[in-house]
């Protein structure tokens, strides 16, 4: 029930849309949500499917993960001058890698492709809850000390912090099992994302050796993101801090290092002290929704202007703050006005679902409520098919969706919106069910 759960919970970031698209199969952030695209792991456990990957990238042909995997002992040798680059010795490059074998079940993960997704209200609903508040307030209140040593070193707030945890793993409930290691040289050997993973694997080499974490505790997702809050390991190099003082940056034993770690990752992707995410706001019907972009940013005051205003009648503190517009659930749900910190969470992990149920946590932690207005859960979310349908529908009536994938990226939420103000619907660029009807029917 445990490795359910925990696998479950795993694939809600890569299941999440609305306007809030859902992650690509094999995305992979430097720090974030274990990076699992799927929601569940075959019945065969970690056995390889033995299938050609479904992205249909040459290296993810059945025959060619067979061919890499056959080559994995010379693709680790062929790593060695870039350990070399890293101090790390041949004595130790040979001692940590020896032994080490692909595991080719991670192919399927890295190329799944999941037919259902989960509209963003329900992820939200799992990720932040009165059971997930109610924890991460114990956690405030056990490790006080160490969020308050962050905070007044890094100057990123606590709560934010305390959310990161919770998000990612439930508060270090479902950090994943796999071998950080083995799950990287895996990557940097086989498959499509090569080039991308030599780093990581060099870099988990380079923590192995240097004695930050040890080998039996450097375990984490298939993708290689490990600890309670998910550091990948070149995330790690960059950001990682003793926040203990013991001579080491332990980001998986340590609170106190692994506070301090999150806080700095933060801090040095642009953090302003002060300030708040976002605000939840209410978004008029006749706004011209072509300005809920994110690179549509004006001050709160002349949102103000545009009929936005804040959920619940309550003021906004600094009409002067810049932000940008966002609508996960069209003109149906609720609108939230976004500030320059919702984008330094979004360097942590780059997908709106995921920086929007951080805020909200944080803010429930502080104390605040839920979302005033309702999301429109009476709505169905498309299908991965049925969106892939809807772009190509979109594509014959005209409209540039860039390459129809099933994903509903910026391209096609500009798209939706064309065709919607077309129709006489109000433009905001929510793919409902009843849109796709309206362009399956030609008209």
């Amino acid at each position: 029930m445990r490795n359910t759960r925990k696998l479950f919970l795993a694939g809600l970031l890569a299941l999440a849309v609305g306007a809030c698209p859902a992650l690509g199969a094999g995305d992979v952030e430097e720090t974030g949500s274990i990076p699992i695209a799927a929601g569940t792991e075959r019945p065969d456990g970690r056995n390889w499917s033995g299938e050609d990957g479904a992205s249909g990238h040459p290296l993810m042909t059945a025959a060619a993960i067979r061919a890499a995997a056959a080559d994995f002992p010379n693709c680790i040798e062929r790593m060695w001058p870039l350990a070399a680059k890293q101090r790390i010795s041949r004595a130790s490059f040979e001692r940590l890698t020896a032994g080490l074998t692909p595991e080719l079940r991670i192919m399927d993960l890295l190329d799944s492709q999941p037919e259902f997704t989960k509209a963003i209200w329900d992820y939200l609903d799992i990720l932040v809850n009165d059971r997930r508040v109610s924890r991460g307030r114990e956690m405030l209140a056990k490790y006080a000390a160490q969020f308050e040593a962050a905070e007044r070193a890094y100057g990123v707030d606590r709560y934010i912090i305390a959310a990161i945890w919770g998000v990612e793993t439930d508060y270090g409930a479902i950090g994943g099992d796999r071998p950080v290691l083995r799950s990287t040289a895996t990557l940097a050997c086989v498959g499509r994302r090569q080039r991308y993973f030599r780093d990581e694997f060099i870099a988990a080499l380079d923590i192995i050796n240097r004695g930050d974490v040890k080998p039996d505790r450097l375990v984490g997702s298939w993708a290689g993101a490990f600890g309670p809050t998910q550091f990948m390991p070149t995330a790690f190099k960059r950001y990682a801090v003793d926040g203990d003082h013991d001579g080491r940056r332990d980001v998986i034993d340590s609170m106190a290092d692994l506070v301090a770690s999150t806080a700095n990752n933060l801090n040095k992707t642009g953090w302003q002290t002060g300030e708040t995410w976002g605000y939840e706001v209410v978004v008029p019907a006749n706004l011209d929704f072509m300005l809920a972009d994110k690179s549509k940013i004006m001050t709160v005051r002349d949102w103000e202007r545009h009929g936005i205003v804040r959920a619940g009648g309550q003021p906004f503190p600094r009409p002067n703050d810049r932000a940008f517009l966002l609508v996960p659930a069209g003109v149906q749900g609720p609108g939230f006005l976004m500030l320059p910190n919702f984008r330094v969470i979004m360097r942590y992990n780059p997908s709106e679902a995921y920086a929007l149920a951080i805020g909200h946590l944080a803010d429930r932690l502080r104390g605040g409520g839920p979302f005033v207005q309702d999301w429109p859960r009476y709505e169905r979310v498309l299908t991965r098919a049925e969106r892939l349908e809807l772009q190509q529908l979109l594509e014959r009536h005209g409209h540039d969706v860039g390459e129809p994938d099933g994903r509903l990226g910026a391209k096609t939420r500009e798209a939706l919106r064309d065709f919607q103000a077309r129709i006489g619907r109000v433009p905001d660029g929510f793919a409902s069910a009843g849109v796709l009807e309206r362009l399956r029917s030609g008209r």
